[in-house]
């Protein structure tokens, strides 16, 4: 065995050693209680990456997309609390739908149409489902307002058209 070799194994052993070490002081745990969701979010950054470095097919998007979303919406959620989970869990449907537009946009061979109007309308679901998540019971109210709002408004124009106006 070469010197460079003794030297390598070396280097290697005493790595090891640190890692099991600081393992069972449990700096791993630390760092693993609080970066998991890197995990997640890494990923999905480097399946984008791959993509636009031309590594990578275009149908790499949709999970990368979704992965990137997630990631981040875990990271948020690990930092300031999972209660917002309650609140944020619409963001989910929005990370297959920006998967998907991902894909719908930058693939290089035509793609259904399909796939773009499911993203957008999956787009809209999650944006609405986030509002009325956000704003909670105020939900209701805000409907029977508008509803009643707008009731009165075709009463109002009803009753303008018989007069003339």
């Amino acid at each position: 065995m070469t010197n460079r070799n003794q030297g390598l194994i070396g280097l290697f052993i005493v790595c090891a050693g640190l890692i099991i070490l600081l393992g069972k002081l449990g700096v791993f745990s630390f760092i693993g209680h609080i970066f998991w969701p890197l995990a997640i979010l890494l990923p999905g950054i480097i399946l984008q990456l791959l993509y636009f470095s031309r590594s990578a097919p275009a149908i790499v998007l949709i999970p990368a997309g979704i992965l990137t979303v997630y990631g981040a919406l875990f990271f948020l959620c690990n930092t300031w609390g999972w209660w917002l989970m309650g609140h944020l869990w619409p963001v989910l449907i929005l990370g297959v739908s920006i998967g998907m537009y991902e894909y719908y946009v930058c693939a290089a061979s035509p793609v259904s149409r399909n796939v773009g109007f499911a993203s957008i309308a999956l787009t809209w679901l999650s944006v609405i489902l986030l509002i009325f998540s956000l704003l909670g019971n105020f939900a209701f109210y805000f409907i029977a307002l508008l509803l009643i709002l707008s009731g009165l408004w075709i009463l109002a124009s009803r009753s303008n058209s018989k007069t003339g106006w």
